[in-house]
């Protein structure tokens, strides 16, 4: 193997690395702007809310069509669109003087932008660029993509505490935009664009042709297979736990856990401090999540996985005060442990049931369910907040819904029983 055939793979996935890091970090901006845009322009929590909710259906409904759109018109060209709408959307933030452009921009704008860098898009990456080492490189690209989102908030906070919220989404902005040409200039679609062969690969791999039509009959196809999963029990199943999932952590946690704190006196930097607590742990339990799911029954890893985070939950209002005791430190090191970790069990768990090509398109859409489930705790938890004058039913009722999770997922079929749709 060639000296270039060694470095450029991992050039492109180090130029994937900062993408999915640019979409992570408006991730972690949103918990930490929310109070005070609200202070600065006197919206209220519900308006707020709804501006993520909208983001997240977007992000999520995006997402398992990102790959027939990087097929259509090509991987650098997606990520250098996304990059674009990610840098105007949260850039623009920084001017805008009426609630409906918050949730057009962070929504719409931004939504797609995020959605077309999702999981996919390294997996995407990571499939053509390495034949060796491609789960390590997938593991890093998870990596970027979840913990990214925490290890920023300390640096939000700051930037807001000390300059305001608008440079905050100006530093977004820039970020994103500082990386269009570095993608322009390193990413390419394929090893063979550069005429080389994949990470580990002895020769170039036979690659078809795009037609003009390929794109949408990749979309076509993702619909098709839609249709005929939700025709049997284990995809619902699979699809309401893991939009549970996404309501107890993107929905509830990223989204109202610093805004909870600012009610009970703790600053945006010290809860900020706290979810990072829960990125380095996340490291620790996506991975070890991935040698038990080798080893156990990946439905029993789910239920305990829902069911440790019910009790965390459940816990956290009771828990929560202007002095961080370390019970509370506790239950952030048991959020992080399961963060990530429901990911590789239900991955296992569509491939299995559905088989190896069509069970990646399958957990595409229990992705977007994921980002759905996120989108309507987020609404649903601004409300609580803006009604009740606190969050502790929103925790509450997302402890219970992961406790629902846990059970729901003892009751998916076994990989003996397996419910495949049609060829």
């Amino acid at each position: 193997m060639s000296s270039r055939q060694r470095v450029y793979p991992w050039l492109v996935a180090l130029v994937t690395f900062l993408v999915l890091i640019a979409s992570a970090a408006f991730r972690s901006s949103q918990g930490v702007m929310i109070v005070p845009i609200e202070e600065d322009l006197g919206w209220s929590r519900t308006v707020t809310s709804l501006a993520i909710s909208v983001n997240l259906v977007i992000y999520g409904v995006t997402a398992p069509f990102a790959a027939a759109l990087m097929e259509r018109f090509g991987v650098r060209r997606i990520a250098i669109g996304a990059l674009a709408l990610l840098s105007l959307g949260t850039g623009l933030t920084a001017v805008m003087t009426a609630s409906w452009q918050l949730v057009f921009l962070w929504g719409v704008l931004v939504g797609l932008g995020t959605g077309s860098t999702a999981l996919v898009f390294g997996a995407l990456v990571a499939n053509r660029w390495f034949t060796k080492r491609r789960g390590l490189v997938v593991g890093i690209f998870g990596a970027a993509w979840a913990t990214g989102q925490l290890a920023f908030l300390p640096l939000f906070a700051r930037i807001i505490e000390h300059q305001g919220w608008r440079y905050a989404s100006l530093t977004v902005a820039m970020l994103s935009a500082a990386l269009i040409p570095v993608v322009a200039i390193v990413m390419r679609d394929r090893p063979s664009d550069v005429g080389l062969a994949p990470y580990g690969a002895d020769a170039m791999p036979e690659v078809e042709t795009n037609t003009s039509q390929s794109g949408w009959r990749a979309a076509a196809g993702a619909l098709t297979i839609l249709r005929e999963a939700a025709r049997t029990r284990a995809f619902w199943l699979l699809a309401i736990t893991f939009a549970i999932c996404g309501w107890t952590t993107n929905g509830i946690i990223s989204s109202h856990f610093v805004p909870a704190m600012h009610d009970h006196g703790v600053t945006a930097a010290t809860a900020a401090s706290l979810l990072v607590i829960v990125g380095i742990f996340d490291i620790v339990g996506t991975v070890g999540s991935g040698w038990l799911t080798d080893r156990f029954d990946p439905r029993v890893l789910l239920g305990i996985y829902y069911g440790l985070r019910g009790v965390a939950l459940i816990a956290l209002p009771i828990l929560i005060g202007p002095d961080i005791q370390p019970p509370l430190l506790l239950v952030m090191v048991l959020f992080g442990l399961d963060w990530v970790a429901t990911v590789p069990p239900t991955v296992t768990l569509c491939r299995e049931i559905y088989g190896v090509d069509r069970g990646a398109i399958v957990f595409g859409w229990v992705f977007a369910s994921h980002m759905v489930g996120a989108a309507i705790a987020a609404a649903v938890s601004g409300w609580i907040r803006v009604s009740a004058g606190d969050y502790a039913t929103a925790w509450w009722l997302a402890g219970i819904l992961a406790f629902v999770a846990a059970a729901l997922s003892l009751a998916i079929a076994r990989p003996g029983q397996r419910s495949r749709i049609a060829a």
